[in-house]
């Protein structure tokens, strides 16, 4: 790892996804086996209006989706490896668990874990920290299209 993290304009260039759906904003380590990634939420996020206006929440799904576009930047032990996945990479399967809510204000720190990878098909470990307590954990997998 050359970089200190990778940026929102890094981020970008890897994920097809644009605000408001984009739920990545920093990379802050990365490699072949794991990667950890941070999403700030604040009070602007457009899904709090109707989820829930007294009282603010992330939706659940948001969670995992933060984890799958994490998951794009674990790096293929392959250097050869085509690292533009564009649209193409699909979430095939999920197993989420929710401890607490996040809502404005907190940062969540994504790490992600690849567990085994067999061909087009990735299975990974994921986790959700707020200032060092886990708040959602999934076991997902991934799918890739290749043309």
């Amino acid at each position: 790892m050359s970089e200190k993290y990778l940026d929102i304009q890094d981020i970008m260039k890897r994920l097809p996804h644009r605000p408001p759906f984009l739920l990545v904003d920093r990379i802050v380590e990365w490699g072949p086996k794991k990667v950890v990634a941070h999403k700030n939420v604040t009070i602007n996020e457009p899904y709090f209006p109707g989820h829930f206006p007294a009282a603010p929440i992330v939706p659940g799904v948001l969670l995992a989706e933060s984890m799958a576009q994490a998951s794009a930047f674990i790096e293929p032990e392959d250097a050869e490896a085509d690292q533009d996945m564009g649209d193409k990479a699909f979430l095939t399967g999920l197993n989420l668990k929710l401890k607490r809510a996040a809502v404005p204000g907190d940062q969540l720190v994504i790490t992600i874990t690849l567990l085994k990878q067999m061909g087009e098909m990735s299975k990974f470990k994921g986790n959700i920290t707020v200032d060092r307590q886990e708040i959602a954990s999934a076991d997902f997998s991934v799918a890739l299209a290749r043309d």
